[in-house]
């Protein structure tokens, strides 16, 4: 069984004396390189060129000196920041012998002092007064982020392009019926297919055709709408080719099998199994942390109050199974989920009882594709 990515502790033993401590600072120009070497005083702190090859000759230079310390070094553990960086030197770094933990930002705690010190150095002294701390094996002294090779961030790609290409395809659409409406222009719908052709023929309620500057700016934001239906197009036949293609491997199977679901496409499917039911979470409540689908209590005293979602999950999965639980309820409304949400909301509290059906069903789908237990009472359609 694939072991779970329970990320809130280090379950290795820590030997102080035997293990080269690093984090790293890292920046757009530059690294701080931050080290804690065993038998010796100073902990050295170094500023590079963000060059992978500079820092691993620098921890092969520390661990020469460890050594002349009189200290045997059995391991070396780097970690650093999640940012714009990714994962890509984390893997060159493990490929190399190194073990290399990547720390979620948010996780680390910072002073909550009104004008607090911040310069790199320091930001490099706390990385390591937090990463010694979860080598130490306590829960919940921070986060780490499990790194992806690079096929599985690959894999995600698709439905990350699509959701930005529907992004800005609905952006283009808003701002050529907001420059019609400044001309008064209500009826005319210019996302359809043929609106190209009958752009010119338009005219405002003065009786006038669009001005030219205006016609042309409409003319050039429907080519670029154009673009992007072709692109969005592209991305949707390349996923189709890809499933029919390889529909025994693992993660395509798991899509076919949500895809099934009455109410769940293609695209919804394939991005929950890549953002999320591919990942080897530990149970039901890390599958809906994971999504940013738990509550957010504030107790203090005798006050007692819920602050709403956490949203500390992928958001792009929160996004999207809030929009499938109003299609599941349309599509599925014999399931017991449809019954208990119906069950709860009798005239009231449709819209905050949606995320705990979101919730939900989250949860069945994620033991839908790890242990094939099908939800009670849902709708499948044929297998292809």
């Amino acid at each position: 069984m694939a072991q779970v990515d329970d990320l809130s502790r280090s379950l290795s033993a820590f030997d102080q004396n035997a293990t080269l401590v690093v984090v790293v600072e890292m920046s757009e120009s530059s690294w701080l390189v931050a080290g804690m070497l065993p038998g010796v005083d100073r902990q050295p702190v170094k500023k590079l060129e963000p060059d992978p090859d500079g820092l691993h000759r620098l921890l092969e230079r520390w661990r020469v000196e460890a050594t002349k310390a009189g200290q045997k070094i059995e391991r070396i553990t780097l970690g650093y920041e999640a940012g714009r960086d990714g994962f890509w030197l984390a893997r060159w770094l493990r490929a190399r012998g190194i073990e290399v933990h990547v720390l979620h930002s948010t996780s680390v705690a910072v002073s909550r002092e009104h004008r607090r010190a911040k310069t790199d150095r320091l930001d490099a002294m706390m990385l390591m007064r937090v990463f010694l701390g979860w080598l130490r094996g306590e829960r919940g002294h921070c986060g780490m982020v499990a790194i992806p090779t690079l096929e599985q961030e690959d894999a995600k790609r698709p439905s990350r392009e699509r959701e930005n290409l529907v992004g800005e395809r609905t952006r283009i659409i808003n701002r050529m019926k907001a420059a019609l409406g400044r001309l008064g222009i209500r009826g005319f719908k210019p996302e359809l297919r043929k609106a190209p052709q009958r752009l010119a023929s338009v005219r405002t309620p003065e009786n006038t055709p669009i001005p030219p500057n205006m016609l042309d700016e409409l003319q050039r934001d429907m080519i670029r709408l154009a673009v992007v239906r072709e692109q969005i197009d592209a991305i949707e036949q390349a996923r189709v080719r890809r499933l029919e293609k390889a529909p025994a491997d693992r993660l395509n199977a798991m899509v076919g099998l949500l895809a099934r679901v009455v109410g769940v496409g293609v695209e919804t499917a394939d991005l929950l199994v890549q953002e999320v039911l591919s990942r080897n979470l530990r149970d039901r409540r890390a599958v809906a942390r994971y999504a940013g689908l738990t509550g957010s209590p504030d107790e203090s005293g005798s006050k007692r109050r819920e602050k709403g979602l956490a949203k500390a999950g992928n958001a792009r999965v929160r996004r999207s199974l809030i929009q499938l639980a109003w299609r599941f309820l349309r599509f599925q409304k014999d399931s017991a989920l449809a019954q208990w949400y119906r069950a709860r909301t009798e005239g009231t509290r449709k819209t905050i009882m949606i995320v705990a059906l979101a919730r939900k069903l989250l949860i069945a789908l994620w033991r839908m594709v790890t242990i094939g237990e099908i939800p009670t009472g849902i709708i499948l359609r044929e297998a292809a």
